[in-house]
């Protein structure tokens, strides 16, 4: 009788504890949930949503434990599968509007070289214009000079 007694006891110790661990990943994931909707970058995002799905994994195995139900270990491992696929999902998403915003951000910088090209050459043939039609060197190289220094 003594050992059932310290075996209720011991039941009842890790029955207790479980339940404070679900009730701490439940917390955990809302604050999660934040995380995810507030978040500063989309990376933050996806790593909340990953955070979120491992703690639900690990509260459905709890809950098997707790609950002596061995289909909700079944579920927790389609569950994790799905999790991951749907991280690896959300992180090729991410990083497909991420290339395509650097490869703007590139589209713009050589748009902005070429125009900058464009510029510097129409500069040098009218520095050359100048040139032939003033045909005085020392006029020619203190224009060349200024307009150099401004553009």
């Amino acid at each position: 009788m003594v050992v059932t007694g310290e075996l209720t006891a011991l039941g009842a110790a890790y029955r207790t504890v479980l339940v404070g661990a679900l009730i701490f990943l439940a917390l955990m994931v809302v604050l999660c949930l934040i995380r995810a909707v507030k978040g500063p970058s989309i990376a933050d995002r996806i790593v909340a949503v990953n955070m979120m799905g491992t703690m639900v994994m690990v509260m459905i195995a709890i809950l098997a434990f707790l609950l002596k139900e061995g289909y909700l270990v079944d579920i927790c491992l389609i569950y994790a599968m799905i999790s991951f696929l749907a991280v690896i999902v959300l992180t090729k998403v991410y990083m497909g509007v991420h290339k395509e915003k650097e490869n703007s951000r590139k589209k713009a910088k050589q748009k902005n070289k070429d125009r900058l090209v464009q510029q510097t050459v129409l500069l040098n043939i009218f520095i050359l214009y100048i040139f032939f039609k003033c045909q005085n060197f020392s006029f020619f190289c203190v224009f060349s000079c200024v307009c150099t220094l401004f553009f």
